[in-house]
C-alpha cells in the first residue's frame, strides 16, 4: 500500500528553522536537498502550523522547486478554519493554491477528538474529503487523532473508507493513561489501518533528557555514539503496522542525524529497550508537565499567554534547579499582562491541548512557582 512513498522517515514541516519571525527558505531549501537526496519524499503540513508560514514555504521551497513526482505532501482540514460546511470546499482550494499544487497524496481530518469529530460530522467535513477524492484532488484519505481508543474505534467503525491513522506514539506515552499511545495502536492494527507517527520526540523532550534519565542510554550508546532522539525515533519506527514516522526538524544537524539512521532503518535491540524502560521510570518520578510545544493552545489565548514556553520554564526548573528558568520566565517569555497568573480561566487553551492536559490548574502551578501567587 501507498507505493509511490519511499522508505518510513517523513519531514514533518510544524517546526522548520526560522529567522525575524519568518521560515528561513534558504535553510529549509538546504534541509529540503539533504531529504530528497537520501531517498525520502514525504512531507507533512497544515495550515495552523507555523501560522500559514508552513504552507507558504513548502509552496514555495519545495514545489516551487521540485517537481511534483518527486514528493509526497500531506495536508489537512482543520476545524478553526471553517465556521460551516460551504467553507470547506473554498478552505480547501486555498490550500492547494498556497502550496503550489494540484492534489494533495495524503488530507487528514485534523486533530480529531470526540467533540471535534462531532463537529466535522455535522459539517459533512468526511464527506467533503471523500468527494475531493473522488474529483483526484486528493489520492489517500485519513484522520490525525488525539483522543481515547474508544473514540478512534467509533470513527474507523464509522468511516471505514479511512486509510490511513496519525497518532502521536513515544515511549512515555506509549502506556500513557492521558494520552493512550499503545491502546490508539492497538484500535489500528484491529482495522488493519496503516500508522503515521507524530511527536515520536515528544517535542523535543526526548532529545534534552534529565542526567538521571541520560545514564541508562548513555550506558548503550558507549560505542555507536547514537543520539538520545535516535532511540526515540528507532523506537516509534519499529512497531508492525507503521506506515510513516515524522519528525519536526528545525536545523540541518537534526536532519543529518535523523538521515543517518533511518537510511537504513533498524529497530531497538532488547538492552536498548530495556533501557528506553529506565528513562520512562525517570519521568514519571519528575512529574513534569508533558506539554510537546505544538502551540495550538496559544493561537486563540485572550491573554497571549505563551503557554508551552512558561511548561518548559517550569520542567527546566525541575530538571535542573537552577537561575535560568526563573530568568527565562521573567526576563524571555513573559510580560505584564499576559503571565501564568494573567489567565482568565476561559478554558480556550484546555479545548485545544492534544495531550488533555489541565493547562489552567497548571498556570496556576507555574504561577506559584515563578510569581509566588
Amino acid at each position: 500500500m501507498f507505493e509511490e512513498v519511499k522508505k518510513n522517515f517523513g519531514f514533518g514541516c510544524m517546526r522548520l528553522p526560522m529567522k525575524d519571525g519568518e521560515v528561513d527558505e534558504a535553510h529549509f531549501n538546504e534541509m529540503i536537498d539533504a531529504f530528497i537526496g537520501a531517498g525520502f519524499n514525504y512531507f507533512d503540513t497544515a495550515h495552523g502550523y507555523l501560522d500559514g508560514k508552513s504552507e507558504i514555504a513548502i509552496g514555495r521551497c519545495l514545489a516551487g522547486r521540485y517537481p511534483r513526482d518527486k514528493f509526497i505532501l500531506t495536508n489537512k482540514l482543520t476545524d478553526d478554519y471553517f465556521a460551516c460546511e460551504d467553507e470547506i470546499r473554498p478552505f480547501f482550494e486555498s490550500q492547494l493554491k498556497v502550496c503550489g499544487v494540484e492534489y494533495f497524496d495524503f488530507y487528514l481530518m485534523h486533530a480529531q477528538r470526540k467533540a471535534i469529530y462531532e463537529y466535522f460530522k455535522k459539517n459533512h467535513a468526511y464527506e467533503h474529503a471523500l468527494e475531493f477524492k473522488k474529483e483526484g484532488k486528493i489520492k489517500h484519505f485519513g484522520i490525525s487523532f488525539h483522543d481515547r481508543a474508544e473514540v478512534l474505534e467509533e470513527i474507523l467503525t464509522e468511516y471505514p473508507q479511512i486509510e490511513v491513522v496519525q497518532i502521536q506514539l513515544n515511549y512515555v506515552d506509549f502506556d500513557d493513561p492521558a494520552v493512550q499511545s499503545k491502546k490508539c495502536y492497538d484500535v489500528c492494527r484491529k482495522f488493519n489501518k496503516p500508522i503515521i507517527v507524530m511527536e515520536p520526540v515528544k517535542g523535543g523532550n526526548l532529545v534534552n533528557l534529565p542526567t538521571d534519565a541520560r545514564k541508562y542510554l548513555d550506558e548503550v550508546r558507549k560505542e555507536s555514539g547514537a543520539s538520545y532522539a535516535s532511540y526515540a525515533m528507532r523506537f516509534a519506527a519499529g512497531f508492525d503496522g507503521i506506515f510513516m514516522t515524522l519528525s519536526g526538524m528545525s536545523n540541518m544537524e537534526q536532519m543529518r542525524d535523523n538521515i543517518s539512521y533511518m537510511t537504513d532503518f533498524k529497530p531497538l535491540g532488547e538492552a536498548e529497550l530495556a533501557a528506553i524502560g529506565k528513562v520512562c521510570e525517570v519521568f514519571k518520578q519528575m512529574n513534569l508537565i508533558p506539554c510537546t510545544a505544538c502551540r495550538y493552545c496559544t493561537a486563540g489565548c485572550p491573554k497571549n499567554i505563551s503557554i508551552p514556553d512558561l511548561f518548559a520554564c517550569m520542567n527546566t526548573k525541575k530538571i535542573y534547579n537552577d537561575w535560568n528558568a526563573d530568568y527565562y520566565y521573567n526576563k524571555i517569555h513573559s510580560a505584564e499582562g499576559n503571565r501564568a497568573s494573567d489567565c482568565i480561566g476561559c478554558g480556550k487553551c484546555e479545548k485545544s491541548c492534544p495531550q488533555h492536559l489541565p493547562v489552567r490548574q497548571l498556570l496556576k502551578d507555574v504561577a506559584r512557582e515563578f510569581e509566588g501567587k
